[in-house]
């Protein structure tokens, strides 16, 4: 196995315990809104700041974590951040923990998938890696919401990451996207 390859799983793996410690942390009432805003400010600093120091701790983490073309060190995690931020001070517990492991472990488990076994391309995702995004989110999901309710996150939250939807003429980092989306929808669907 290349380094390369090794280095995208350790993201991967990362990106999707991330987000299981999240969920947990939540629903047993350790982690709240207040709490990820003030590690989305304090990443902010640090990232500014590591663009010029070599801080310990977050140094390690970059290098670890990171992708090298990076042009917003941590970029990633502070999306994800504020992605878990938005939901669970938008949504009621169920939809949030669901959104967030709808970008656990579908944005994970599409990137892996897509990467090693992608021959379909979508725009610049793969069939492949789209269809286990939605199969693992909808699991993910299907732990709080009922089943309908989860794939239908997990199917529109993870077709949007892979469309790759622009603002402002940048592609919407999907770490922020694909929980809001997900977190949208299902939340529509359970009023209906």
């Amino acid at each position: 196995m290349a380094s390369s390859d090794w280095f995208e799983i350790k993201r991967q793996l990362f990106h999707l315990f991330l987000g299981i410690g999240i969920v947990i942390l939540y629903n047993f009432h350790i982690l709240r809104a207040r709490l990820i805003f003030a590690v989305i400010v304090l990443g902010i600093l640090a990232s500014i700041a590591s663009a010029k120091y070599k801080i310990p701790g977050v140094a390690w983490f970059l290098d670890n974590f990171e992708r090298k073309h990076a042009k917003f060190p941590g970029k990633g995690a502070l999306f994800y951040a504020l992605g878990c931020f938005t939901v669970i001070g938008l949504f009621p517990p169920d939809i949030a923990s669901a959104a967030i492991l709808v970008l656990a472990a579908g944005d994970s488990f599409s990137t892996l998938v897509g990467k090693h076994f992608g021959k379909h391309k979508m725009g610049s995702k793969s069939v492949e890696g789209t269809a286990a995004g939605i199969i693992l989110g909808f699991l993910g999901a299907f732990i709080f919401v009922p089943f309908l309710t989860a794939f239908l996150g997990a199917f529109v939250a993870m077709l949007s990451e892979a469309l790759d939807i622009k603002l402002f003429n940048r592609v919407i980092d999907d770490n922020l996207l694909v929980p809001i989306v997900a977190a949208f929808v299902m939340y529509g669907w359970s009023l209906i």
